[in-house]
């Protein structure tokens, strides 16, 4: 009897919370053990080495950091891809989630067609698969110069049509004391609406989960309390969605690193000029600024997040 009590005194809540954490992510530390490790040591070999095909097979011989000097002082391209991918990453982490949220709210709201309107926004994840995307795009290629010209100048008219301009909105908040840089940001926001939509699909459902397991019980007591819907967002809403918004950020870089053009750049260089040392090299790199993104959002979203026990 004693000693099954000291079992269970030395089984505290924390140890059996680790354990339980322990347990959930074990699948992932099989997986990249397994799968991955040895991937990862192989590219890293590419990456010193100077690779040479021979028939069917290959030959590796060391040279150090020559591959990645190589990289940033000789490639033409490779310098832009990086910048551009990953201030690309930066504009659009915090557009997709706060956007992805913002949705998700509506889309929680009681309304005729939500559940078609849910459909709708989750279209985009489906059509930007590969083989429907590739459907699509031959299709829009045959309308606009393939078999007909004709929807081309419809387009074309339509964008020159008269609406309102543009130009106005810029003016006035400009003459609002806007600053320059906020004014660029909204603009590039606005030109990028049609991709900061297409990548939102996976994280409004995110949001849109975390929000329908909010307890009622919690809004019914901002009502009594008498908060403005104002104060029940920043006070009920956000803290309960909180951690999820690292999920999605994880999800959102991950997204955005598979599509990028660094990638794109690593896969020619890999397999296309049969460069494989470059390509090690080029994939290295970006996994790098990737987990660096990954580490620095992180860190600055864990100062809001809110964990109810």
């Amino acid at each position: 009897m004693t000693v099954a009590k000291k079992r269970g005194k030395g089984m505290t809540l924390s140890r059996r919370r680790a354990i339980t954490g322990l347990l959930f992510v074990s699948p992932f530390i099989f997986g990249f053990l397994v799968f991955y490790a040895r991937s990862l040591y192989e590219t890293i070999l590419f990456a010193v080495s100077e690779t040479s095909i021979e028939g069917l097979g290959y030959t590796r011989s060391f040279t150090g950091l020559d591959n990645f000097v190589k990289a940033f002082t000789e490639h033409p391209r490779f310098n832009q891809f990086l910048v551009d991918s990953i201030i690309s990453m930066v504009v659009d982490i915090p557009l997709i989630i706060f956007f992805s949220l913002f949705i998700a709210i509506m889309l929680n709201q009681k309304f005729k067609g939500r559940t078609v309107a849910r459909a709708i926004f989750f279209m985009p994840v489906l059509l930007n698969a590969p083989a429907i995307f590739g459907a699509l795009e031959m299709v829009r290629a045959m309308m606009l110069g393939g078999t007909s010209p004709a929807p081309a100048a419809m387009l074309e008219s339509a964008g020159s049509g008269g609406g309102v301009s543009i130009g106005y909105y810029v003016g006035l908040m400009r003459d609002l004391g806007l600053p320059n840089a906020a004014l660029d940001y909204i603009l590039g926001a606005v030109a990028r609406i049609n991709y900061v939509i297409t990548m939102s699909g996976v994280q409004i459902i995110i949001f849109l989960a975390a929000l329908q397991s909010i307890s009622p019980s919690l809004y019914e007591v901002a009502k009594i309390e008498g908060a403005t819907p104002y104060e029940t967002f920043w006070k009920v809403t956000f803290p309960m969605v909180s951690p999820l918004l690292v999920t999605n950020m994880v999800y959102t870089v991950l997204d955005s690193f598979v599509n990028s053009r660094v990638l794109q750049e690593a896969y020619d260089t890999m397999f296309r000029e049969l460069n494989y040392s470059l390509g090690a090299v080029f994939s290295l790199v970006s996994m790098v600024c990737v987990c660096g993104i990954l580490g620095i959002s992180g860190w600055l979203i864990s100062k809001f997040v809110y964990y109810h026990n």
